[in-house]
């Protein structure tokens, strides 16, 4: 039997990475190279078990059964289609498996297997992974692999995303936390010189797709899927190189959502042209307030700027039963004065839409208000994951919770109507500004008015600094 593989089909047959993830973008060729690669294991390993899986019989059928039937020489197997296990002469098993629900992995636990594939992986629950990856044991030599191969999307989109994507670079091996090494292989269409060949109008066909398809199934992108709140995040766009130190000009705002569960903590410079970058990230949980104010303290001492304002959301002034005091007083006993901002979910989201959303600068370069160092990582992990409301279509859903931390405290940040960190002249402030000097009110030598009203902080020219 001749076989042909892309350079990329080569590379996942290859790897010898306990897990391993192949694909991204549709026509990679995916499903054929896991039959292919399962061909030559069963070959090169004589009495070697494997088990390859969908999520449900009927793409099973009509799938990889199929297409195994088709491709595999009929001289060197046998098929029993009641139990779907192909037996070859070298006497490896291949069975073919499915997982409607999470109760089905029941089939499968007194069974064990060399290597265990899933197509389209992200069609699988955290569960059923997890669960069937304890089915990969035996009393022999052979390579123990979980081998994957997907296109974004799915309900376990998220969970293989955060297994396989974010911790690393594509191409690249690494230990995850249960000590196991795990490599991401991206494949596009463009990789695949068959279908190139075969089928050219393929691509058109996908370029044809609504935005978000499009992103996913030919560009491979994982930051975009069905349902996702925020489909203007990019990851080429939003996250840019970190530099330093802080221009003098610039404004620096803290931001964070605090509670015991997580405290989620930004610190954003603002520069002259009103366009922010978060330059640090603190994401830890369990801190007591006088713990969190002095991670938070430390922070901005090593950041070496002064911060404008410290912005949380209106929950932390509500006062405590027992103590007659609020998280806010708390913080400013611990030294860190806190500032107010507005907490109207939805117009919340519509603002951090407004800051993500991508425009060209100057130099017609694709840029947007808000820009993330890759430091970030939880923020720029959560953004692109969290998916609308099933009840209200203007909020964002509440599960999984771990996803809204980050994002609330963004949001605190971007419902805050502050301006570009511009100097200006006294002779330069207008009428508005002057007239609110008589509710201005002292914060860290800055003034700031609260409309009670609409519950926003204005900001208001302080004649000693000349900022606004």
């Amino acid at each position: 039997m001749d076989i042909e593989v892309t350079v990329k089909q080569r590379q996942f047959m290859l790897a010898t990475a306990d897990e391993v993830l192949f694909g991204g973008a549709a026509g990679g060729g995916k499903s054929y190279v896991q039959l292919i690669d399962a061909l030559v294991y069963a070959s090169k390993y004589p009495g070697s078990k494997q088990l390859i899986l969908r999520r449900s019989f009927p793409e099973l059928e009509r799938s990889l059964i199929r297409t195994a039937l088709e491709m595999y020489p009929k001289e060197i197997y046998t098929y029993n289609s009641s139990k779907h296990t192909m037996t070859f002469r070298t006497k490896s098993l291949i069975d073919f498996g499915y997982c409607d629900t999470d109760k089905d992995v029941i089939k499968y636990q007194s069974l064990e297997y060399d290597t265990i594939r899933f197509d389209e992986a992200t069609h699988f629950t955290q569960y059923q992974y997890e669960y069937l990856g304890t089915r990969l044991r035996g009393a022999n030599d052979f390579p123990k692999q979980r081998k994957l191969s997907t296109n974004p999307g799915g309900e376990g989109h998220q969970y293989f995303k955060s297994r396989f994507i974010d911790p690393a670079p594509p191409n690249t091996e690494f230990t995850g936390p249960n000590g196991k090494s795990r490599l991401f292989i991206p494949a596009r269409v463009q990789d695949n010189r068959f279908l190139m060949l075969k089928d050219p109008d393929y691509v058109k066909r996908l370029e044809d797709l609504p935005d978000e398809q499009r992103k996913a199934l030919l560009d491979g992108s994982w930051d975009l899927f069905e349902g996702q709140f925020f489909p203007e995040f990019n990851r080429e766009i939003h996250v840019c190189d970190p530099f330093g130190p802080i221009p003098e000009h610039w404004r620096l705002y803290f931001t964070m959502d605090y509670g015991l569960d997580m405290l989620a903590a930004y610190w954003i410079a603002l520069d002259e042209h009103d366009r922010g970058y978060v330059i640090r990230e603190v994401y830890e949980p369990n801190l007591i307030i006088s713990n969190a104010a002095e991670i938070i303290k430390k922070a901005t001492k090593e950041i070496g700027h002064e911060i404008y304002a410290y912005l949380a959301p209106p929950d932390l002034w509500n006062r405590r039963q027992e103590t007659g005091k609020s998280v806010a007083d708390i913080f400013r006993e611990n030294g860190i004065n806190l500032t107010r901002t507005n907490n109207d979910r939805i117009d919340g989201w519509m603002s951090m839409k407004e800051w993500l959303n991508p425009f060209k600068d100057e130099q017609g370069i694709t840029i947007a208000k808000l820009r993330f160092f890759p430091s970030c990582v939880n923020a720029i992990r959560c953004i692109p994951a969290v998916q609308h409301s099933e009840t209200k279509i203007n909020d964002i859903a509440d599960k999984p919770h771990e996803l809204t931390h980050s994002l609330d405290s963004l949001r605190g940040f971007c419902i805050y109507r502050s301006r570009g960190s511009r100097k200006i002249e006294p002779q330069d402030d207008d009428a508005w500004y002057l007239e609110q000097e008589a509710k201005k009110f002292a914060n860290n030598n800055m003034f700031d008015v609260y409309d009670k009203k609409e519950g926003d902080i204005f900001d208001v020219y302080d004649s000693g600094t000349g900022w606004y």
